[in-house]
């Protein structure tokens, strides 16, 4: 039979974007493309949660690298904060009641460096005409008629107690020890001795006196006490009225500024308390002005340091709600920090070195994240889980929460609005839903990024509106329609599929910056195909030195491989090697021994721990299929041992299965296989060929091998039917399939690619499951069947039994 029937032709072996579709001469006569090219699924999961105000409707932005998802996702992000009003500003002011727990306080968009500018000139101000006041005529004056009224009352007291006791020739003395009583007699102080010489009547009588008049001056003392506690309080409220007045002079017009908002309300009245209380902090002994209390003074020992405003967020020039896109989501980026000084050997903190993060620059909009980052930084996800849930941000000092040092400030809890977006691959999402229960709860909306879109004729002048606005945006030379054709061309081997294109922007716009480049070098006006395909040569150039050395060991025989002639058990397999971002493919020798015994497969990759998981599935599905179509009358009683010859690497995938069994067909049945094709495709164990990736790369990689050796004709490739549609091969290949010196095949099953790889027939069982002895399966069977007698009649004569072999036998 002949295997012309499964050949494809070199017309379906790369899809050609004919240029003459597109009507420009080039992409500067065309209008940059608006908008996006496809993902209609995930803009319409993002424009959803964007206009979900409920709690949890956060986002994840899922997709493959490059498709930009992040440009997408801030493009629409943008667009609905141009319709929302601006966020306020957030300043965060000291808590007079506790210092240790400062307040945040909402104000006005555009508003809180106004807002620290006036308080800052107030606290200026007063720091002149509070002293100022106090040291003019009017306070002054005042103040002594109030200390002249309790003089004089403390003078009226102590001028009876006098006259009583001049009565009684007592004088009473007044020293900075307090008041005190002298005998008097002939006006001059009676001493000891003269006392002593009075009789003891005259004794009695004096002492009886002092005791009245020492009585009424403790009496008097505590008078006294009394009028200098009233004189310490008139005064506090002379000074507290004075100040009060000041006050209200310099406050008023910010109240009336912001007399909308009831907590910047009660910060100027908790202000205006501190200063009331703590009046001398703008005062010294000497009335003059305090000259370490100055406001916005650096030191944090500063008195007046207190009254700053510390601007956490300013809006000034914002239009619409923020959009902010966090690069580096570390846990003081995001939810800020409390930086410190080291003061006199240890560390010291107030409130004015409090510092927001992203999550409060972006309250009442959208902050962008991505999402390894903020699994990898520690304790951020936590964190930004609690503030999720909570509708609260906490800035915290990191440190502290770890025990690390005691906390130095904890800011009251700020209230925030934001909708967050998580950007990134598919896995990191799956692996948080099956690991954190709150994942669902709180990131309810999930949008997918495709990376491919159905090819059609809109898709393709998309792709030409895409370059067009790529060329503007970043300086290139317009694209000719040659030049877009092939970066059409380029979207389809990407993602190796005929019907569809790449979605995955960040290669083509790097295809289309190197295509600039070769264009500018020969001083083109504009980048033509030539181009194109200089820039993607240029670029596998850079990155295919291990190919050329897997190449290079095959020309020289250090890798065996055949791609002429015939061979027993012995297949050409084809796989796709990855080195960092490179991939390549290259074939590999697959051989199969087939002799009696009873250990079934032997896989020496797996036996050597050289195998992958799906490698072993693979392997052990042939077990299924060898018996579907041998073992129906019969039990299997062989060994196969299986290897890739020379393939010192672990090998993982299914897609050299039916590889393997037409290396063990060709085994049992003694066929000699065609060394110049080579075989890629899966099995199952109703022995179809299922479809595999990276198709084109193993096509090429086997036809580069058969180049080097002198293509003769008889080389070629056989392939999965269901892979007809990937194959986007290079034009070379295309054109030696062509002139009829390589040729690709695509089969649907087993027997199909035995009658390609021996040119016999196959086989049909008949109604018991014999094949004919003249096709390749009955040869087969044959072998089989032998194996299966003598090994009855050798477990027989070690007394195992008779009856393992059926009698259908």
């Amino acid at each position: 039979m002949t295997s012309g029937k499964y050949e494809l032709s070199a017309d379906a072996l790369r899809s050609i974007c004919d240029p003459k579709k597109f009507s420009f001469r080039s992409t500067a006569e065309i209008q940059p493309l608006e908008g996006v090219i496809g993902q209609k699924r995930a803009v319409q999961a993002i424009e959803f949660g964007l206009e979900m105000n409920s709690a949890g409707y956060n986002i994840c932005v899922t997709g493959a690298e490059g498709t930009g998802k992040k440009t997408i996702v801030s493009q629409i992000a943008g667009e609905h904060a141009k319709r929302r009003k601006p966020s306020v500003d957030w300043c965060l002011v000291n808590n007079f009641r506790d210092e240790y727990r400062p307040v945040a306080v909402a104000v006005p968009t555009g508003r809180a460096s106004y807002f620290s500018r006036k308080m800052a000139k107030i606290i200026e101000g007063l720091q002149k005409t509070i002293p100022e006041a106090f040291a003019g005529e009017v306070f002054l004056k005042k103040k002594a008629d109030i200390q002249k009224k309790h003089a004089r009352r403390q003078s009226r007291l102590l001028s009876r107690i006098e006259a009583m006791a001049a009565e009684k020739n007592i004088h009473v003395s007044q020293s900075d020890t307090g008041l005190g009583t002298v005998v008097l007699k002939e006006g001059e102080p009676m001493s000891r001795e003269q006392f002593e010489a009075l009789s003891a009547e005259e004794r009695k009588r004096i002492e009886k006196n002092l005791r009245l008049i020492n009585h009424e001056l403790e009496d008097a003392a505590r008078k006294i006490s009394r009028i200098g506690q009233s004189l310490h309080e008139e005064i506090e409220k002379l000074v507290d009225a004075e100040t009060r007045t000041l006050l209200r002079q310099q406050f008023t017009p910010l109240r009336e500024e912001f007399r909308e908002l009831a907590p910047v309300l009660a910060y100027l009245d908790a202000v205006e308390q501190d200063i009331v209380e703590n009046v001398q902090d703008f005062v010294l002994e000497n009335g003059g002005p305090a000259e370490g209390g100055k406001a916005g003074a650096s030191g944090i020992d500063s008195t007046l340091k207190r009254y700053e405003v510390n601007v956490l967020v300013d809006r000034s020039g914002q239009r619409g709600a923020p959009v902010i896109y966090e690069s580096n989501p570390t846990y003081t980026n995001l939810f800020g920090q409390i930086e410190k000084r080291a003061v006199m050997g240890s560390m010291a903190a107030d409130f004015t070195m409090v510092q927001a993060g992203s999550l409060l620059k972006a309250d009442g909009g959208y902050l962008i994240l991505e999402i390894d980052p903020v699994l990898t930084n520690n304790f951020v996800w936590d964190a930004l889980k609690r503030t999720l849930q909570n509708d609260c941000l906490a800035i915290e000092d990191m440190a502290s929460e770890l025990g690390y040092i005691s906390a130095f400030l904890r800011p009251e809890p700020i209230p925030v609005d934001v909708k967050v977006i998580l950007i990134g691959s598919p896995w990191p999402f799956q692996l948080l839903q099956e690991a954190d229960s709150k994942m669902s709860k709180i990131f309810k909306v999930r949008a997918d990024f495709d990376d491919e879109v159905d090819r059609s004729d809109q898709t393709e002048q998309q792709y030409a509106g895409f370059i067009a606005r790529v060329c503007r945006q970043e300086g290139l030379l317009p694209f000719t329609n040659r030049g877009v054709a092939a970066i059409v061309e380029f979207g389809q081997k990407a993602v190796a599929d005929t019907r569809k294109l790449s979605l995955r922007f960040g290669p083509i716009m790097a295809l289309l910056e190197e295509a600039d480049h070769w264009a500018r070098k020969r001083n083109g006006r504009a980048v033509t195909d030539r181009d194109v395909f200089r820039a993607f040569k240029e670029h596998h150039f850079r990155y295919n030195l291990v190919e050329e050395k897997v190449q290079q060991a095959f020309a020289d025989g250090t890798l065996l491989m055949d791609v002429d002639g015939e061979e027993v058990g012995q297949v050409n397999a084809l796989s796709v090697y990855q080195v960092g971002g490179f991939s390549f493919g290259r074939p590999t020798r697959v051989t199969a021994e087939v002799f009696m015994g009873r250990k079934g497969m032997i896989n020496i990759e797996r036996e050597a721990q050289l195998s992958g998981s799906t490698h072993d599935k693979g392997v052990l599905i042939l077990s299924g299929c060898l018996g579907r179509i041998f073992a129906r009358r019969f039990p299997l009683a062989l060994s196969i041992s299986l290897t890739f010859e020379q393939s010192y690497d672990e090998i993982d995938g299914d897609s050299a299965s039916s590889t393997e069994l037409y290396a063990i067909v060709s085994s049992l049945a003694e066929a000699p296989i065609r060394q110049g094709i080579a075989v890629t495709g899966s099995v199952n164990q109703k022995g179809k060929i299922q479809a595999i990736g990276g198709v084109n790369k193993k096509i090429e990689g086997y036809f580069d091998v058969c180049s080097a050796r002198g293509l003769t004709g008889r080389q070629g490739v056989i392939i999965p039917r269901a892979n007809e549609n990937n194959l986007m091969l290079r034009r070379d290949v295309v054109e030696a399939v062509r002139d009829g010196k390589f040729h690709i095949y695509r089969v649907e099953t087993v027997e199909q690619g035995l009658e390609i790889l021996t040119g016999e027939t196959v086989g049909m069982p008949d109604a018991e499951g014999r094949y004919d002895p003249a096709t390749l399966y009955g040869r087969a069977q044959q072998k089989l069947e032998g194996y299966a007698r003598r090994s009855m009649r050798m477990r027989t004569a070690e007394g195992e039994g008779e009856n393992d072999l059926p009698t259908a036998c």
